[in-house]
């Protein structure tokens, strides 16, 4: 068994393997300590906790704007990510809502990207995530974004920009296919306008209406138009900015959530208590 880990987990190293197995991190399915010179035996499954880097805590603190029994509706600061994965693990929003709430079942009921901030639901228990992430599946809770990109004089708003947005697996950008059905819809309107800065430019606060919920896709959508989202790294090139490089935070926020609630039906309006300055 511990020659098919070590063939299996390169990326442990050697030394990282050996030391987990010395403290009992890797189980059988009965969670008996496995030591390495156990047979190997296929189609069973062995568990374990990765060792985890010591993270950089992200700045910003998670606002709660509601609680009740099912849902808690927080307001998510830029850099953290919805759930545990890659790199970030206790630097997560449900990892720290767990300890702070003393919830251990909390979880999302969807989800946003880790450069955007704003309001995100989660459930309380696992008993209540089927009734409202089915809410976000079928497109029945209505999302409007705040985000802060140039201005252009010559673009005609409000205008629905439309597009078929595919995301490869371990690709960081994106990408939108002129030649396929549309599968990604965005309503662009304007807010406000903003003074000219000491470079002599303008830039301007878009209110986002999104019919979809494709990955990017408004940063995308944006960067199509020709003004793409003031410090995003990734559109329309990639900065390849370190993933600890907290400064300069996509400005994009999710401002509001409404929808009826699935379990009593009553109207549901969460609003986010950022605001994206005008440079």
């Amino acid at each position: 068994m511990g020659a098919y880990l070590r063939e299996r987990f390169p990326k442990l190293g050697l030394e990282g393997l050996e030391r987990m197995l010395v403290r009992g991190d890797f189980v059988d399915q009965q969670g008996r300590r496995l030591t390495g010179e156990e047979p190997y035996t296929p189609h069973t499954f062995v568990w374990f906790h990765r060792e985890l880097r010591d993270e950089p805590e992200v700045p910003g603190e998670i606002e709660v704007l509601f609680r009740d029994e099912r849902i808690v509706v927080v307001d998510k600061p830029h850099f953290l990510t919805t759930i545990p994965r890659g790199r970030h693990i206790r630097q997560s929003v449900v990892v720290r809502m767990r300890e702070q709430l003393d919830l251990p079942e909390l979880g999302p009921a969807h989800r946003l990207d880790r450069q955007t901030a704003g309001v995100l639901v989660l459930t309380t228990e696992q008993r209540w995530r089927g009734a409202y992430q089915d809410l976000f599946a079928q497109r029945l809770v209505t999302k409007t974004y705040t985000a802060v990109a140039r201005f252009d004089p010559d673009l005609a708003l409000p205008r629905v920009v439309e597009s078929h947005i595919h995301k490869q697996r371990g690709v960081m950008q994106a990408v939108e296919l002129p030649d396929r059905e549309p599968n990604a819809r965005t309503l662009v309107e304007l807010d406000e306008v903003g003074p000219l800065d000491a470079e002599g430019r303008r830039w301007a606060r878009y209110r986002l209406s999104p019919h979809t919920g494709r990955t990017h896709q408004l940063r995308l959508h944006l960067n199509s138009l020709g003004i793409p989202i003031r410090h995003d790294p990734l559109y329309p090139v990639d900065l390849d900015r370190d993933l600890d490089d907290f400064t300069d935070p996509l400005q994009l926020l999710a401002h509001r959530l409404e929808f009826d609630d699935p379990v009593d039906g009553s109207p549901r309006r969460y609003e986010s208590r950022r605001v994206l300055q005008l440079p």
